[in-house]
Formats: structure tokens, C-alpha cells, sequence
């Protein structure tokens, strides 16, 4: 009995930690993910930096 007083605070940490990796991985509030959302994003991200990029080029070839 001794023993397993010992064995119950080395149990807790793995026991916690696959407890909270468990309640992370699951989805919040029931949303479901949005398929294509991410690469809707990532094509709206892409034409920023191409905006950004043709709008340094002005600069750059026109300075004020």
C-alpha cells in the first residue's frame, strides 16, 4: 500500500499531460472545419504579398 502511495504523484503527470493533450485536439464548441478555408486564406494572403510586392516595385522605380 506504502508503494502505491509513491507510484500515485509519478502516475499523475504522464496521466495529466495525455489528459490535456486530449480536451486540446478535440474541436471547440462543435465547429466544424471549413474545407478549402485554409487555402481561400492562403490565395487572399498570397495576392497581399503580390499587391505589397508590385507596390514597393512603384516605389522603388519612382522615388518622390
Amino acid at each position: 500500500m506504502d508503494k502505491l502511495l509513491y507510484l500515485l504523484p509519478v502516475l499523475a503527470c504522464p496521466v495529466g499531460m495525455g489528459l490535456m493533450m486530449w480536451l486540446m485536439m478535440r474541436p471547440k464548441n462543435g465547429a466544424q472545419p471549413t474545407p478549402g478555408g485554409d487555402q481561400q486564406e492562403l490565395l487572399r494572403l498570397r495576392k497581399e504579398i503580390n499587391a505589397l510586392r508590385a507596390e514597393r516595385n512603384d516605389i522603388q522605380d519612382h522615388p518622390a
